[in-house]
């Protein structure tokens, strides 16, 4: 009879298996080249940004947008939403020193009303803004205040838009890895959302999988407004796929990684990585203990038991062990690289998903004890779960 180590390590090689060959090439993700078509015509388009508290790197986004070469017409609203910090006043300082400083308004947000998230209540504000300034855009971008777009970012977002008739264009943002933190834990961040929302599943209209990032999406408004603009999802804490999961019903979308988008925000210290997992892994688990267990078994499964095996197995169990230790550090490659690191950084995979385990389940224990779902001081989960349980009784 198979010894139990053997049966682990053919569960090990199993599941890499699965993962590089039949879960859509997710780690062999790219940026894409996109060069921007010359259309005849280019439509109208309105940036809607909701920032709390970013008077640090607002100046520098607002800037970056009202410097884009599109060829067409753009509106930019900046959505301050209750900000303490001079939000509002670092993007008009921006723009003044720019010369199409008219194409930016900055609003304020009203009290937060129920059942909203608070970003998703400063979007719908700007998204209201919009219908007033430009009623005939045909592109809505929703993008953060902490994200960097290099001046060509808008063009080629409509110009893919255009001619692959996508309903939403949604570009991964290059996250900051300046840090020792940042170096060792971000590019798993992407890693295991390629894993969870294989891009190439996203963008194939006959695959059900959606799912965007919300630092950078272009939505097509007519469809935005065909399934009841942004207060369809107004209590989705991961609104981003949300968003792309109810835009994907209408039409074909779009996810990428994004080379000329950035985001300005890092997370220098372990602790913030920390709160950004915590803040939303157990949402995206459907706030269920069962689905927690599974999670935290797979994820020890799939990079923790490679390693056990090489260190603790013996004879062909070791072997397999190692085999799957080795499918999981070459998986990890083009990540590494899309992050200019050493390919030495895969040997850390299993500490790494270690961390993201732990922080998971803290991510539990927030909601529990009511503290779930922060984002700029609003704990939010508790209230939408609840929501969610009423909705469905």
């Amino acid at each position: 009879m198979p010894s139990l180590s053997f049966i682990l390590s053919i569960v090990a090689v199993g599941i890499w298996t699965y993962l590089l060959l039949f879960r859509g090439l997710f780690w062999r993700e790219t940026p894409q080249a996109v060069s921007a078509p010359a259309l005849d015509s280019w439509p109208e388009v309105v940036v809607a940004t909701p920032a709390r508290n970013e008077a640090d790197v607002v100046g520098q986004s607002m800037a970056a947008l009202l410097a884009q070469d599109y060829p067409g017409t753009i509106h930019i609203v900046l959505v301050d939403d209750d900000s303490s910090d001079g939000t509002a006043a670092a993007a008009e300082r921006a723009a003044a020193k720019s010369k199409t400083r008219h194409k930016l308004t900055v609003v304020k947000n009203a009290a937060l009303a129920p059942g909203w998230t608070g970003k998703l209540w400063a979007v719908n504000r700007g998204l209201a803004e919009a219908e007033h300034l430009a009623p005939g855009a045909k592109y809505v971008l929703l993008t953060d205040a902490d994200i960097l777009h290099e001046r060509t970012s808008l063009r080629q977002l409509v110009g893919k838009a255009e001619q692959g008739g996508f309903k939403l264009v949604s570009l991964m943002a290059r996250l900051k890895t300046g840090t020792l933190a940042e170096r060792a834990l971000i590019p798993a961040y992407i890693f295991y959302f390629q894993k969870l929302y294989p891009f190439a599943w996203v963008s194939d209209p006959g695959n059900r999988m959606a799912g965007a990032a919300g630092g950078c999406m272009l939505v097509d408004r007519a469809t935005l407004n065909a399934i009841g603009g942004i207060a369809a999802i107004r209590g989705e804490l991961i609104d981003d796929c949300a968003l792309g999961k109810a835009i994907k019903a209408k039409g074909p979308i779009s996810l990428a990684l994004a080379d000329g988008v950035a985001s300005l925000r890092g997370y220098p210290r372990w602790a913030d990585v920390w709160m950004l997992i915590a803040r939303s892994a157990f949402t995206q688990l459907g706030f269920s203990v069962a689905m927690l267990v599974v999670a935290t078994v797979m994820m020890l499964a799939t990079y923790v038991m490679p390693l056990a095996l090489v260190l603790f197995a013996e004879g062909p169990a070791r072997l397999l062990g190692a085999v799957a230790f080795l499918m999981m550090a070459f998986a990890y490659q083009p990540t590494l690289r899309y992050h200019r690191l050493s390919a030495l950084w895969a040997l850390a995979l299993p500490l790494v998903a270690s961390f993201y385990t732990a922080a998971t389940i803290d991510s539990a224990v927030r909601y529990w004890s009511g503290r779930g779902g922060q984002w700029k001081g609003r704990m939010q989960a508790q209230g939408l779960a609840k929501g969610r349980a009423e909705g469905e009784a």
